[in-house]
């Protein structure tokens, strides 16, 4: 049965009207995992070596003590992009096949994604540079066979509580409380990891805790899944009453309060766009995760950082605008919708998240003031340039995406496009260079001048810029209601 399976997921790749772009599409991925495998790879040499040469430990202990920074991370991204399969799942439900065969296909399945097996890349290679280094064969074998493990069950962590926000939302509250512990060594929470890792390899048999972990896991997800394994069911969508709310004291400002107005709804209502909202957020602490590297302490990735920190709603809404509006976008192409009053409540809603995030952002300055200065002038680019320059690219963007899906926003398909990505140049290179050179030359306050005064010559051209953006969706606009009439 199984392999049946396989052949039908073999004819899939082949079939359909769009055949040839998700040829093209699956080529440029597979390209794009060989890079991945071959990094992935090259970075498990450089921790041993680096470790070994010029730390002068032993480097399995040090891994050991990081894992638990990458077992976390890989949760964390697996919640926000793996799902399960449904509608590959849905026509198997009608014939006659054990549903216990089409469950334990599901469980399998996740591991076949790319981002399931990624970290065994590194492990495996990992493992091979021990084994070469006179390392004993056993506990290699059980150390990787403990971390494999490990890292395997986070599927089902993200199978079990995959739709339940409060859950996750419980967890990063944790996640973030075991940091801050670490961080002021109250609780070593490295040196934890660090033996629990390594007693893999030390002690071969306590393989058998992961092991069992796993074993247990893929039990209580299967009984999970199967329990409502019907389309009638765990596998329908979702349905709920439709109820009207407005937030009046945006109307008085016109078709651009209107528009807000439609987003902020938008944004509150779909768990796609509430993916966002949380992606955004999470986005203001992307500097702590940054701060263990020396390499970011530079001024030019400080400038990275704060682009990133400070405009994480731009780039997870704003360089998707019309797809947000593509259920509806070809109808609303034939009203007479102002384009510019469209684009200019994206823009307005994008520079308010903006600005509140620059004064989140503000406890950034306990790391040094010269580091919220830095992200303060990366917000100010981000106000009166980038958000200009992510509408723009949000013109190329074809992609249809289903607001009522169960699909994680991450989990949507590619947006970047070359024209896109010329448009990063910009967004991105040109203020990480002039910051760097400005502050190297003429010190911090002149970067953060310099950049700010970029950020206002943009600001004040933004009629002229946005004459420019109008004509260029105008441009796509027929392409555009094309590719969002395909499903």
């Amino acid at each position: 049965m199984f392999k049946r399976f396989l052949k039908l997921e073999w004819k899939s790749f082949f079939r359909g009207s769009s055949v040839g772009i998700n040829l093209a599409m699956k080529i440029f991925r597979i390209i794009g995992i060989c890079f991945f495998i071959f990094w992935l790879a090259m970075m498990s040499f450089i921790a041993y070596y680096y470790v070994q040469e010029e730390m002068k430990e032993d480097p399995l202990k040090i891994i050991s003590r990081f894992l638990i920074i990458g077992w976390v991370i890989d949760l964390v991204f697996k919640y926000m992009i793996q799902q399960i399969p449904t509608q590959n799942i849905k026509p198997f439900l009608t014939l006659n096949i054990p549903k216990k065969v089409v469950v334990n296909y599901t469980l399998i399945k996740t591991f076949l994604t790319p981002l399931s097996w990624f970290n065994s890349i590194f492990i495996i290679t990992f493992c091979g540079i021990l084994a070469f280094n006179g390392y004993g064969f056993l506990g290699i074998f059980t150390w990787f066979v403990g971390v494999s493990s490990m890292f395997y069950l986070n599927n089902f962590l993200n199978l079990l509580f995959n739709d339940k926000e409060n859950v996750a939302i419980g967890v990063g509250v944790v996640i973030a409380a075991l940091s801050a512990l670490n961080y002021y060594d109250i609780v070593p929470v490295l040196s934890y990891s660090e033996k629990f890792f390594y007693n893999l390899y030390e002690r071969p048999y306590f393989a058998v805790v992961p092991v069992m972990l796993f074993a247990g896991l893929w039990k209580v997800t299967y009984n999970y899944i199967r329990k409502g394994f019907y389309l009638d069911e765990g596998l329908e969508a979702k349905k709920e009453i439709g109820k009207t709310e407005n937030i009046a004291f945006l109307n008085k400002y016109g078709a651009i309060g209107t528009f807000i107005n439609n987003d902020i709804k938008m944004l509150k209502r779909n768990k796609v766009t509430k993916g966002v909202l949380i992606g955004s957020f999470m986005f203001v602490f992307y500097g702590l995760l940054m701060f263990t590297s020396e390499i970011y302490s530079t001024p030019t990735m400080m400038m990275f950082m704060g682009l990133f920190v400070t405009g994480g709603f731009q780039f997870t809404f704003g360089q998707r605008v019309p797809a947000f509006d593509s259920a509806y976008y070809p109808l609303m192409m034939t009203q007479n919708v102002p384009y510019k009053e469209y684009l200019k409540a994206k823009w307005w809603l994008m520079n308010i998240v903006t600005a509140i995030s620059i004064i989140i952002a503000l406890f950034y300055a306990y790391f040094g003031w010269n580091v919220y200065f830095a992200f303060f002038a990366a917000g100010l680019y981000n106000i009166g340039v980038n958000s200009q320059f992510t509408l723009w690219s949000g013109a190329y963007n074809k992609n249809l995406i289903d607001l009522n899906a169960k699909e994680k926003r991450v989990g949507q398909k590619n947006t970047l496009s070359f024209k896109a990505f010329i448009l990063m140049i910009p967004k991105m290179i040109l203020p990480m260079v002039v910051y760097g050179v400005t502050e190297k030359l003429f010190g911090i306050p002149a970067a953060v001048v310099t950049i700010g005064v970029l950020g206002l010559i943009g600001f004040l051209l933004r009629e002229k810029i946005f004459d420019i953006i109008i004509k260029k969706y105008k441009t796509e606009k027929y392409s555009t209601i094309e590719a969002f009439k395909k499903d």
